[in-house]
C-alpha cells in the first residue's frame, strides 16, 4: 500500500503492519473524541514515525497514486478531526471491507 504523509512524500508500505497502524490510529481517534490534546500530538507523532520507520521511501519524483494520506506531523487537531471517517485515518485493514 502506498501512503502519504501530507508535506514529506509517500513510504510503500507492507500489509502486515496494518495491525500495529491501526492500534496507533484507535487510540488517536479516542484522544481526539476525549480532547485530549497532549495525547493526541503523542500518539500522532507516534503513528506517523511507525509509518516512517516500517515503510520503504518512495522517490520524490514518483507519481504513484496514494491509497492512504495521513496528515503532516505539525497538524492540528481540528484538521485532523476534519480527515476522519468513521474508521479513522486508516480505515480497515487492506484487503477487507471497510
Amino acid at each position: 500500500m502506498i501512503v502519504r504523509i501530507m508535506g514529506e512524500g509517500q513510504v510503500k508500505l507492507d500489509d502486515s503492519h496494518f495491525p500495529e497502524l491501526n492500534r496507533l490510529d484507535d487510540e488517536l481517534q479516542a484522544e481526539m473524541e476525549s480532547g485530549d490534546a497532549s495525547g493526541f500530538r503523542r500518539t500522532l507523532t507516534a503513528l506517523l514515525s511507525a509509518v516512517r520507520s516500517m515503510g520503504a521511501p518512495l522517490p520524490d519524483d514518483s507519481l504513484e497514486p496514494s491509497e492512504l494520506i495521513l496528515p503532516s506531523p505539525d497538524a492540528s487537531l481540528e484538521e485532523v478531526r476534519e480527515m476522519l471517517s468513521e474508521d479513522g485515518l486508516i480505515p480497515g485493514a487492506p484487503g477487507t471491507a471497510a
